[in-house]
């Protein structure tokens, strides 16, 4: 039987959408993609399509992500789920180069777990800048949440200034508002 390359698409939100990986994986040689839009914080027996990925290898066979964090969310889940992998036989490789288990041969669980370790590190980083924000917006008395919503009157100036030949940018540092606001304000009128 001859060695297939299955791919794993996954995104966390209904926000994302798993296209772009679908894409990628089958231009990569995937016969079979798997995907699905679930976080990573759900347990794997509760991954459907993950878990119809992993059944559907074979010794010999590829799984083939975008990167590493597709497969888990920390550091242990992602080495043991490679460890498993590769005691049946089956190759691990992802899209951002980082990994391809068959050209590592041996050195492919010293690579595997350095690179889960800093992901791992910079998701902790990010979390920790994140609460030391919110902290602070907190503590000075900021607001928390999004941007607050544009109101007609606000529309309307950008409209205008629009109107006369202001740039994005213009309306920007005019009105306070982001320039995807503003875009869309615009695009909204049009």
């Amino acid at each position: 039987m001859t060695a297939r390359s299955v791919g794993y698409a996954r995104c966390s939100t209904t926000h994302q959408t798993t296209d772009a990986q679908v894409a990628a994986l089958k231009a990569a040689g995937c016969a079979v993609v798997f995907q699905e839009t679930i976080s990573t914080r759900t347990a794997e027996k509760d991954r459907p399509q993950l878990q119809a990925a992993l059944n559907a290898l074979v010794d010999g066979d590829e799984l083939v992500v975008a990167k590493l964090d597709r497969l888990g969310r920390d550091q242990r889940s992602v080495i043991n789920r490679l460890h498993d992998l590769q005691e049946r036989g089956i190759h691990i490789r992802t899209l951002d180069n980082l990994v391809n288990t068959k050209a590592l041969g041996k050195f492919a669980p010293v690579l595997i777990g350095l690179l889960t370790g800093l992901a791992e590190v910079e998701r902790s980083l990010i979390r920790e800048r994140t609460l030391e924000s919110v902290q602070h917006r907190r503590e000075a008395g900021g607001k928390l949440g999004g941007r607050p919503k544009t109101n007609q009157a606000k529309e309307r100036l950008v409209l205008r200034l629009r109107d006369e030949g202001c740039s994005y940018r213009s309306i920007r540092e005019q009105t306070g508002l982001a320039l995807s606001t503003i875009r869309r304000i615009i695009s909204e009128a049009e």
